[in-house]
């Protein structure tokens, strides 16, 4: 197994946040990658069809998650992630935001036209390299079509994503002119989220990377750089969002 994160095309970049891509996983028993709340509407691709909730497909298409989920994988595999922009999902793709909060479809769904053919290819792709292109050129064609002003929804939550502390939503409503009522709005129809718990997504996946790269003495450290009140509330926050204790995910690397 080999894991990269190839750096985003420059022509996708203003959409696409980052990549992850996880090569030939040989498969004795079901393979099962857990999917935690990032902040981050997906486009994920595998070789082989995995299985979430009831669906089993190759291209499924995130919106934001909420409640952690597992994808069942079955075969041997290669996995390719697009992980997009907050504000990427509505404007590229055309759905509301809203509707695919916890909810990921097959990709084929939206436009099976066009999709079905777009999934051979990348079934039929004789490299990574190869297929990461292809995907590359499929963003990049739907970003020459989109219509949508995305600027203040983008602008809102890059700066949530830079500081996610409490005080940060007012301050980018106030600088925006818009009433909360409207900026519930713009979030829910595009991000698929209160600007809250897209706040608090943000704050514990902070969190999250802060404890995934061990970059800290003790938990409490993790708890006070990324504005949780004590150790207990980011504790809270954790378990909701991954159903397990700091604890409990950090000795899953011990595990012999």
């Amino acid at each position: 197994m080999k894991i990269s994160q190839p750096i985003p095309n420059p022509k996708i970049a203003d959409y696409v946040e980052r990549i992850l891509v996880i090569e030939d996983v040989q498969v004795v028993n079901p393979f099962v990658l857990p999917l935690y709340a990032n902040g981050s509407p997906t486009l994920l691709f595998q070789t082989a069809k995995g299985q979430i909730k009831n669906s089993s497909n190759n291209l499924t298409l995130f919106g934001q998650t909420v409640f952690p989920e597992d994808l069942l994988i079955k075969d041997d595999f290669t996995l390719i992630a697009y992980f997009f922009k907050p504000f990427a999902l509505y404007a590229l793709f055309g759905v509301s935001a809203q509707e695919l909060t916890d909810n990921p479809i097959d990709l084929n769904l939206l436009a099976p036209a066009k999709t079905y053919e777009f999934q051979e290819r990348l079934l039929n792709a004789p490299s990574v390299a190869i297929m990461v292109a292809l995907l590359d050129d499929y963003v990049f064609s739907l970003i020459m079509k989109t219509k949508v002003d995305c600027e203040l929804i983008k602008y809102a939550t890059l700066s949530i994503a830079g500081n996610s502390s409490k005080d940060v939503l007012v301050k980018v409503q106030q600088e925006l002119y818009l009433t909360e009522r409207t900026f519930q709005r713009l979030f829910e129809r595009n991000i698929g989220l209160s600007p809250n718990l897209f706040r608090r997504i943000c704050q514990f996946n902070a969190a999250f990377q802060q404890l995934n790269n061990r970059n800290f003495n003790k938990l409490t450290d993790v708890a006070f750089d990324n504005g949780y009140a004590d150790q207990s509330h980011f504790i809270r926050s954790f378990k909701e969002f991954t159903r397990i204790t700091p604890k409990t995910y950090l000795n899953f690397g011990n595990q012999d």
